[in-house]
């Protein structure tokens, strides 16, 4: 029997639905981190053809005051803004383009700032430049025409090779949500640090390929407006996530090709790194479990950084598998690409031509992955370690201490982290166990002894955190402890309550 639904749904005609001016809102509420909403901007630089981007940080004294991300690639006359600086404005993309959609530069800008402006210049054409104010986005798509002569001034401050010379595009983030808005030059300078020092990581990592060219630059500066001091102005370095210095295993990489029945072939280039690699390139790229998968790339550009796209589960003992993929020109139903550039979707299609994939001496891709689980279990026995896997720590341990715990003791698969956190408890006791929610509890009471003074946060107190976790890990594989494990915990609280008072007391004496 046929059903009406194996049928076209049969339709009478249609109407323009234009979307309301709210969908500007929409477009900024994309979750782009800050650093990937920059890395989307140097994309467009690198789409104009830029050898120099510039992203600079102003400030006025203690106060962030603007972003901006300047270049010397083709610049863009008033009619090529105009379509930039729409809504998905329909442009024609280079074959090797970075850009997709029409709507990185303003969901990217609009997301992190409350006003993005566009200023340009060509060889040929006048400088011109064009401004979205979020208020006046969202109330009738309303884009403002910067004043010629301001666009110009503003042309000029990175004229003479700074980094135009004959032409080249600013884009300037306002109102960026992102910046400290008070607490002094203190806070401002904690929060340049570690923002310049995330971007630079995100950035080298990303595009790298870029990075290695010669003829291609990325520098991060901070100026003070008042002063005109330009400081913190170092160049991006790149971060090959397969720059290792030798090979973990003398048999990679290999390059595997996995057969698409609706597509090109898709070549899969396998990694064994080094098994205790501290370089940066292996370090940087995340957590252990993070690291490892696939690394795809779109024309050269690093569009996710590990992850095994639902082949399997992360592993500790895949923690040295990486693989690198070159995504087709054009994806297909089989790869999608997050508007973010963040990440792929895959069909179940690549995950079975991954399994099946092979090299040309017939090596499967599954071979690969149980070598690069033999190297790591072999540098474990030559290290004479053989811990035994331990449900790994979670929210409220330093991230470096989630991670080296990560990388020098087996996780128990598929287990629920152990969090830590502080509560108001008896002030006999300095911790409790919460089995059902799987973290530690810490006494408030103590808190401010222990950090002697200094302003607590989430991942505070790393030493005592650490070795609390130590102490108590295994107190959660088990639902109930037994009566040896509850005189251990009888003593660790006592000697612990007995080193907070000394603690409370020596701050007492001291003040």
């Amino acid at each position: 029997m046929i059903h009406d639904w194996q049928f076209d749904v049969p339709t009478a005609g249609s109407k323009h639905l234009p979307p309301d001016a709210r969908y500007m809102e929409a477009l900024s509420s994309q979750g782009y981190a800050f650093e990937v909403a920059v890395a989307d901007l140097v994309d467009n630089s690198i789409d104009a053809g830029a050898k120099d981007v510039v992203i600079h940080f102003l400030r006025d004294g203690d106060q962030l005051v603007s972003l901006l991300v300047v270049d010397d690639g083709r610049g863009m006359g008033e009619e090529q803004l105009d379509i930039a600086m729409t809504v998905g404005g329909r442009r024609d993309y280079a074959p090797n383009a970075l850009g997709m959609f029409g709507t990185g530069l303003k969901s990217a800008s609009l997301s992190h700032a409350s006003a993005v402006t566009v200023v340009s210049t060509t060889k040929r054409t006048r400088t011109a430049g064009r401004r979205w104010v979020m208020e006046r986005a969202v109330s009738g798509f309303e884009c403002d025409i910067v004043d010629p002569n301001y666009a110009q001034t503003l042309i000029d401050r990175y004229d003479n090779g700074r980094p135009i010379l004959w032409e080249g595009t600013i884009v300037r983030w306002d109102g960026v949500k992102d910046f400290p808005k008070h607490g002094g030059a203190g806070q401002t300078d904690r929060y340049l640090h570690r923002t310049i020092n995330k971007l630079g990581l995100h950035l080298g990592l990303h595009l790298h390929r870029f990075l290695k060219r010669d003829d291609f630059n990325i520098t991060i500066a901070v100026e003070d407006v008042r002063t005109g001091t330009v400081y913190m102005n170092f160049g991006v370095e790149p971060l090959d996530p397969f720059g290792y210095p030798v090979s973990g295993s003398p048999a990679y990489p290999r390059r595997f090709t996995a057969s698409l029945p609706s597509d090109a072939d898709v070549t899969l280039e396998a990694h064994v790194w080094p098994p205790k690699s501290n370089v940066d390139e292996y370090k940087a790229v995340g957590s252990v479990m993070d690291r490892q998968g696939f690394y795809f790339y779109r024309h050269n550009r690093l569009v996710q950084a590990g992850g095994w796209n639902n082949l399997r589960q992360p592993e500790q003992h895949l923690s040295l598998a990486r693989v690198a993929v070159d995504l087709p020109d054009h994806l297909g139903d089989v790869f999608r690409l997050t508007v973010k550039k963040a990440g792929v979707d895959a069909s179940p299609e690549f995950t079975s031509a991954v399994e099946s994939a092979v090299d040309p001496t017939g090596h499967t891709f599954l071979d690969y992955l149980n070598d690069a689980d033999t190297v790591y279990r072999e540098a474990r026995k030559r290290s004479g370690t053989s811990r035994r896997p331990a449900i790994p720590p979670g929210k409220g341990f330093h991230p470096a201490v989630r991670e080296t715990i990560e990388e020098e003791l087996p996780a128990i698969p598929l287990e629920d982290p152990i969090s830590v956190r502080w509560q108001k408890l008896d002030n006999e006791v300095f911790f409790e166990l919460d089995r059902k929610d799987r973290s530690m509890v810490l006494n408030q009471h103590y808190r401010a002894a222990i950090l002697g003074g200094r302003r607590g946060g989430l991942n505070d107190a790393p030493v005592l955190k650490s070795l609390m976790y130590i102490l108590l890990h295994q107190a959660f594989e088990k639902e109930y402890s037994g009566s040896r494990e509850k005189d251990n915990l009888q003593l660790w609280q006592s000697v612990l309550v007995s080193a907070a008072r000394a603690e409370l007391d020596r701050m007492v004496d001291d003040d």
